[in-house]
């Protein structure tokens, strides 16, 4: 990706998704700079996502909707986090994660990614937390 950094950006969130991310979610990006990206995440009704860690970036995430949670692996740390509308959390360099949505209702939130996203090989498959069914 290149930037012009004296350009401005808008984005409308639409409908068409432009990623499928690595962990299997949604991926619609809103806007990016040189610095990092920022992207809406959608992780349907009833779904969970795969188990990865990147190499390169971290993240922080802004749950706008529906009910879920997120584990989170690192350096012997682990915790699993319930998160639902107004839930904001960190994805540190190196961490191993998971997401599921519980209930009805997608799980919606919006996270920046620091540095930029580099592509497709960023994201490392790990062991999951939750076993993956088809």
């Amino acid at each position: 990706m290149s930037f012009e950094a004296k350009t401005f950006e808008t984005a409308q969130l639409e409908e068409n998704v432009d990623a499928i991310a690595p962990d299997g979610s949604e991926i619609r990006v809103m806007g990016a700079r040189p610095g990092g990206t920022f992207a809406h995440c959608t992780l349907p009704a009833g779904a969970m996502s795969l188990a990865v860690r990147h190499r390169t970036v971290e993240e922080i995430w802004y749950f706008l909707s529906g009910e879920g949670e997120v584990w989170r692996a690192l350096d012997g740390n682990e915790e699993v986090t319930p998160v639902t509308t107004g839930t904001a959390l960190t994805i540190p360099l190196g961490t191993h994660f998971q997401f599921r949505t519980i209930g009805d209702e997608p799980l919606r939130f919006v996270l920046s990614t620091m540095p930029p996203w580099p592509g497709e090989d960023e994201a490392v498959r790990v062991d999951d937390h939750w076993p993956v069914t088809d």
